[in-house]
């Protein structure tokens, strides 16, 4: 997907989010290798723990629609600095693909680039589960 289409997509997503709390608005895109994709938003919740962001959100719905191999994840907050994924997302996307892309737009449309190994080194991952009594 080339990214002025993620990022029109994200846009017209992000308009869905549920941030009432937080007036925090976040969409994500998850796209396989053969060019499909899933989408999300972060819907929030009064009791805060309980609110789920759009990176998961979107690849949960990836999973769920039958896609196996996510390689890329497209983020957009409108703000001015570039919010990459938080730690928790960070963790669930790398049990399906630790060497994932992941393209971050800010509100200027200006985006980032990075390797999810390099958001989250030393991730807790399957090896670790390996060896236990």
């Amino acid at each position: 997907m080339r990214k002025i289409e993620a990022l029109n997509i994200l846009k017209s997503l992000i308009t869905n989010a549920y941030a009432p709390y937080s007036s925090f608005t976040v969409s994500a895109i998850v796209e396989g290798e053969n060019g499909e994709y899933a989408g999300g938003v972060n819907v929030e919740n009064a009791s805060y723990g309980l609110t789920v962001c759009a990176e998961r959100i979107a690849l949960f719905n990836f999973i769920s629609n039958g896609f196996k191999k996510p390689i890329r994840l497209f983020l957009y907050a409108p703000t001015e600095n570039f919010t990459p994924p938080c730690g928790a997302c960070r963790q669930v996307l790398s049990e399906f693909n630790p060497d994932m892309e992941i393209v971050i737009f800010n509100k200027d449309e200006n985006f980032k680039t990075y390797e999810l190994g390099e958001l989250i080194p030393l991730c807790f991952n399957k090896s670790n589960l390996e060896g236990r009594k």
